[in-house]
């Protein structure tokens, strides 16, 4: 099969739709499949084709609500004129599936869209475009949903539309079967004995690295280290958003004398934070991809507190690894509780129904730290069944199989 997946953005960029694509292109080009990926053009980007996947980039930003810019006509060329069996537009309200919409009866090749959640579906600015959203998926042949039960297949439900597939998200059996890197708590200072809590993402406001950190401190728990995570940003304090800094100068007031705060504005957070009270057990790192990994197999519990997701990879990669974890009600967090009994979910607050934002409660959520951190044995069952659900169902072969049979199933119609 000739198969295009456009996304947003891809490698080197790291983050969760662009892991997906990784995964899934990856998998299907060693399968023999012929795999192009259009994507945003990326200064670090120094190859056209990874591990057997043709890169095409496009100098293009934004969405059609709020503007897009570079070269929107060369790439509607590019699709009008491609022959692809199979063209697939992964996440809605960003360019490279927006700019198909329109001309999606025209482009060759079966079509499917994995919409991802549709995060401004409630928004006024977003009001047209979901308006016009139900005539678009009528034009899809397969629209896949990673939930049974999140707002975007509630969305096509409501329109009575019935070409959805729920096909989930996963973590790679490749990279979670490495050793454990007993030298990992080490190589980055943190004590042996502590209880590790990790959390993963990159600093992008709505990640709930604050709320983690009130979490963990509220807590008072004895011997246990928070470390945050991301595999691509640096951790300066400029890096927070206007209200996580703010949150953050208010956090830092209980421990650090006001005449000291102007350090805030000229150290790195993680060396910044260690030498204050409950901050010398908060980490944050840089690593690279494979100590990411190590980061989840060297952990004893993730704490996920995030404001808004569809369908959270880092959970997937917590049961990949043995690693139980706590997580808000967002996106279709609940569901991977259900499926996996790999996790607890946080008491959660709705802050804003219109955008989606969610916040866990503090003091609700640190007890249930607590009780989840003094029980070893409950830990050990939950990261067991965890892992056994994801072999199961959720490592990338299984998914990119499901992804291949969908495929072959529109071609054969």
């Amino acid at each position: 099969m000739k198969i295009l997946h456009t996304v947003e953005s891809y490698l080197p960029s790291r983050h969760g739709m662009s892991e997906v694509v990784r995964q899934l292109s990856e998998r299907l080009a060693a399968k023999g499949h012929q795999v192009t990926v259009v994507t945003k053009k990326d200064p670090d980007r120094h190859e056209k084709v990874i591990s057997g996947v043709e890169i095409v980039e496009f100098d293009i930003s934004g969405n059609i609500t709020e503007s897009i810019e570079g070269e929107s006509d060369h790439y509607k060329q590019y699709l009008l004129n491609s022959d692809f069996d199979i063209v697939t537009n992964f996440a809605a309200q960003q360019w490279a599936t927006d700019l198909a919409l329109p001309i999606l009866s025209k482009i060759r090749g079966k079509k499917v869209f994995v919409p991802t959640g549709y995060s401004g579906l409630y928004l006024d600015k977003y009001k047209q475009y979901y308006h016009d959203m139900g005539a678009w998926l009528k034009k899809y042949d397969k629209v896949v949903y990673l939930s049974e039960n999140y707002r975007d297949v509630k969305f096509a439900r409501n329109l009575g539309l019935t070409n959805g597939v729920l096909i989930p998200n996963g973590a790679s059996e490749k990279e979670f079967s490495i050793e454990k890197d007993i030298e990992f708590r080490k190589r980055f200072g943190i004590p042996e004995h502590d209880l590790l809590i990790l959390h993963v993402a990159g600093f992008v406001g709505a990640k709930g690295h604050m709320d983690a950190i009130k979490i963990f401190i509220e807590a008072k728990l004895n011997q246990a280290s928070l470390v945050f995570v991301s595999p691509e940003f640096g951790y300066s304090f400029n890096r927070f958003n206007i209200v996580e800094k703010q949150n953050l100068i208010n956090l830092i007031k209980f421990f650090i004398k006001p005449e000291q705060l102007s350090e805030v504005f000229n150290l790195q957070i993680m060396n910044f934070l260690k030498r204050f009270g409950f901050f010398r057990s908060i980490y944050f790192l840089k690593l690279a991809r494979n100590d990411v990994i190590q980061a989840y197999l060297n952990s004893d519990l993730l704490l996920f507190p995030s404001q808004i997701e569809c369908s959270p990879i880092v959970l997937f990669e917590s049961m990949a690894a043995k690693t139980p974890f706590l997580v808000t009600d967002v996106g279709n967090s609940c569901e991977i509780v259900e499926w996996s009994k790999a996790g607890v979910i946080l008491p959660t607050i709705i802050s804003n129904e219109v955008n989606g934002l969610r916040h866990a409660d503090i003091v609700a959520s640190s007890k249930i730290l607590k009780r989840i951190a003094s029980n070893t044995e409950l830990r050990q069952l939950m990261a067991q069944s965890g892992n056994n659900s994801w072999i199961k169902n959720f490592t990338w072969e299984k998914i990119s199989q499901e992804y291949e049979e969908l495929y072959k199933s529109l071609l054969n119609h």
